[in-house]
């Protein structure tokens, strides 16, 4: 026998037994060696294949096979203790990284992990690892304002860092970079990140001073350049903006439809400059409506690889924040030639439709066009027409007001048709922060969505549906909004879950319908466990992204999805239009197809991922301001709604949106434990029970503006509802350890979203998805995400699945 041969024998057979461990003895009957110079062949075989690594042995001399390393890439999310969890796959438990097995990673580095403990069959612990490499930082700079010291050698001061997941590190700054004085807020390029000499020590140099610390507006402008949103525009850029013209200019109008003559008329918040979309409506002869929804033709200015269209793709979106906006483009585009102002001929991509009275899209036409608004409307405006019916402004208007009814019409059949084929509808409450001269929150206002609002929102999302659905049957690359059907374990969980109110859901969680969840949202409308189960159906759902396919989109129940209607504040809908005009002007044959398919799904993938950085900007600027405002209302008591209960607590909401924490250590009026399954705090002697959606009184005890945080206590734990919850004990548990009130007070709110019950974990997020802070922001991806870490679940998506506000 060859010695190759042999040890292909050998490898084959521990292979099939990778975890079993064998002694020569029992080898040589499984490979059925006989005789004596069979077994010295084995021996001598074993003993290469040990020193080469091939097997191994234990301390009993048996052998196995030595199994390659199993690595996986995820993404880190630690926690205040030390220990974190990696997450590698949406379908799979996360992996539990012991302290002294995170290579100092920082929360949202991306890693790669060797697992070091498989996930134990039929338990819903998750394996165990330990990070071996760290592929992609997530800090490669740090904001913030700069400190003079001289009590570390070699080192010129400190920075004071207001990031919450870096609050535990201390940031050193070197005398290689720039010297700013005290109080100058800096951008610090981290030049050295923890070891285990220095384990919560980062080592910094001063590239970029932004402003002093008291300038008004600061600390918004330190979120935004810590999310590395650009804010300023090149000069190259305003250059190649400065010099489009202001006006249309015949050569910009050739071969394109004339629609100036229709009556088209934009409705936006009153606060609104950028006014990117018209739309106008009539009745049809054969009783049908034709709706037009007609939008700024931004790339017809903004072309292919140009400076502007370079910037708008680094930008990706336009991010509205308390006291600002970051655009896209530059206002001379966006707030001049791009605006649909009113008498004045404007460039546009035009989706003419006509709908029956039934909601469905029976004939359309998308082509470029020159139009020109007939009137510059406001949701106010024509919510005074529809909804109040208020003389003044009907009499004001009276040459619209016959298309603004027919308009209202056209909106009930067209949202009548969504809910039919099961359209999912969160409503949440918005609000807008109000702000001195100085930026200091002074108020928050509930907005309240009317009737002009949903209107202008079924004609978007008719348009997009319309426009997507074309391409797709086309066949064309393209650009598609996207969300995807929920896991089918996540839903058979979600489905289990509602069993518990004596909802049954009909249909099965491998082959969930939109409508399926519908239902179950009619079922326990009005009862108090609606909130409930609305914040658990859209942590089952996933999170609506940009594609180069189109597979659908599940909270609306539309087969085809696209954004097209505002490209002055996303380069997607830009890109709609830029590929709308590439097929017009060359066809669909194999050359005009190849142009753009190879970069299609680097573009998906970058937008989303700026989409995702803008909203996570808008999130906490708005809790930070929310947590500002609240600072002057210390000791205050409000009615408040439970939101989200974990192990360490209860996230409370208040009437103006704002959210907070109730601390199990300050639930000090029994012991109280956590039920998993109904998501709900259990007193272990009165039996008083917190859940989803109850109201509760609550005083505000503290608040941490530069951590985002907002304490309460419970005022009335006694008027609680009292529940058998809990799972019959067999013998008294004495422990009354650390985990009882949850470990130390150090918690923070933006930490992981893990096993932990001491920490504020879950990325919890005010508003939770891309509501606006601002009247002229339309909310786009307004779906549901969802955290997939071990036991708590996070609340940060709380987000409507109506995609696409405009």
């Amino acid at each position: 026998m060859s010695e190759s041969n042999l040890q292909e024998q050998i490898l084959t057979f521990l292979q099939t037994h990778p975890d079993r461990s064998y002694s020569v003895e029992r080898l040589s009957d499984e490979l059925h060696f006989t005789g004596s110079t069979a077994f010295t062949f084995l021996v001598k075989e074993l003993a290469n294949m040990e020193r080469t690594k091939l097997v191994t042995t234990d301390d009993h001399d048996q052998f196995k096979i030595v199994q390659a390393t199993k690595l996986v890439d995820g993404s880190f999310h630690g926690n205040d203790k030390g220990f974190g969890f990696v997450r590698y796959d949406p379908e799979l438990p996360d992996i539990y990284i012991n302290p002294d097995n995170t290579m100092f990673a920082f929360t949202g580095d991306d890693v790669q992990v060797e697992i070091i403990r498989p996930a134990k069959p039929g338990s819903d612990r998750g394996p165990e690892g330990k990070i071996v490499s760290i592929t992609q930082r997530n800090y490669s700079q740090i904001v913030g304002a700069f400190v003079p010291s001289t009590e570390n050698a070699g080192f010129i001061g400190k920075v004071e860092i207001k990031e919450k997941k870096l609050s535990k590190y201390e940031l050193l700054i070197t005398a290689q970079g720039l010297h700013p004085t005290e109080g100058e807020v800096i951008i610090a390029e981290v030049a050295a990140y923890p070891d285990a000499q220095h384990p919560t020590r980062i080592v910094g140099l001063a590239k970029q001073v932004i402003g002093s610390v008291d300038d008004p507006g600061m600390d918004v402008l330190q979120v935004v350049y810590q999310h590395d949103v650009p804010s300023v525009f090149p000069e190259e850029v305003t250059d190649e903006a400065n010099r489009i013209p202001d006006y249309v200019t015949e050569a910009d109008k050739a071969g394109r439809n004339d629609l100036t003559d229709q009556p088209l008329v934009t409705i936006d918040g009153a606060e609104s400059k950028d006014l990117d979309d018209a739309v106008v409506a009539w009745k049809l002869p054969n009783g049908n409506f034709h709706l037009g929804v007609h939008i700024a033709d931004v790339s017809h200015y903004v072309t292919e690889n140009s400076e502007l269209d370079r910037e708008a793709f680094k930008r990706g979106t336009s991010v509205y924040l308390t006291d600002r906006v970051i655009p896209m483009l530059p206002r001379r585009l966006s707030n001049g030639i791009c605006s649909l102002n009113p008498d004045v001929e404007r460039l546009a991509m035009s989706c003419e439709m006509e709908i029956d009275q039934q909601g469905n899209i029976v004939n359309h036409k998308i082509s470029q066009s020159v139009i020109k608004s007939h009137a510059r409307m406001t949701y106010d405006g024509v919510n005074q027409i529809l909804e109040a019916h208020d003389p003044k402004t009907r009499e004001k208007y009276a040459d619209l007001v016959d298309m603004f009814d027919t308009m209202g019409d056209l909106h009930r059949i067209l949202y009548k048709h969504r809910r039919h084929r099961g359209a999912i509808d969160f409503d949440d409450n918005e609000a807008k922060i109000i702000v001195d001269e100085t930026g200091h929150p002074i108020d928050i206002q509930l907005r309240v969505r009317g009737l002009a609002e949903r209107m202008i929102e079924s004609f978007m999302l008719a348009a997009n549906e319309t426009v997507a659905k074309h391409y797709s049957l086309l066949k064309v690359p393209f650009i598609y909004r996207v969300h995807e059907t929920p896991d089918s374990d996540r839903m058979l969980s979600f489905f289990e879950f509602v069993t518990n109110f004596g909802v049954n859901v009909t249909g099965s969680s491998k082959d969930v319908k939109p409508k399926m969840l519908q239902d179950v949202l009619k079922k326990v409308a009005g009862k108090p466990e609606e909130a409930m189960v609305s914040v658990m159906m859209l942590r089952s759902m996933k999170q609506a992204r940009y594609a180069d396919q189109s597979l659908g989109h599940f909270g609306l129940a539309a087969p085809y999805y696209t954004h097209f209607t505002s490209p002055i504040r996303r380069y997607p809908d830009m890109m709609v239009h830029r590929l709308i005009r590439h097929y017009d002007e060359n066809g669909t044959g194999e050359d005009a197809r190849a142009k753009y398919r190879d970069n299609l799904p680097n573009i998906a993938t970058t937008t989303s991922e700026n989409e995702r950085r803008g909203v996570d900007t808008e999130r906490d600027v708005d809790s930070m301001k929310k947590a500002e405002f609240m600072a002057d209302h210390v000791g205050e008591k409000f009615d408040a709604v439970i939101d989200s209960v974990m192990k360490f607590g209860l996230f409370v909401e208040l009437e103006n949106t704002v959210e907070g924490l109730v601390h199990i250590s300050v639930m000090d009026d029994d012991y109280y434990e956590y039920v998993e399954k109904q998501l709900a705090l259990v007193g272990r002697k009165t039996k008083r029970t917190f859940r989803i959606g109850q109201p509760v009184k609550v005083q505000l005890m503290r608040v941490d503006k530069d951590q985002r945080e907002v304490d309460f206590k419970l005022l009335n734990p006694e008027e609680a509802p009292k529940t058998d919850l809990l799972p019959k004990r067999e013998h008294h548990d004495n422990y009354r350890g650390n985990n009882r009130r949850g470990g130390n007070g150090n918690y923070r709110r933006n930490g992981s979203n893990n096993n932990s019950n001491n920490n504020r974990s879950g990325s919890r997020s005010s508003n939770g998805g891309n509501h606006s802070t601002n009247n002229n922001h339309r909310s786009n991806s307004t779906t549901a995400s969802h955290n997939n870490h071990s036991s708590s679940q996070s609340n940060n998506n709380r987000r409507r699945t109506t995609d696409n506000r405009r």
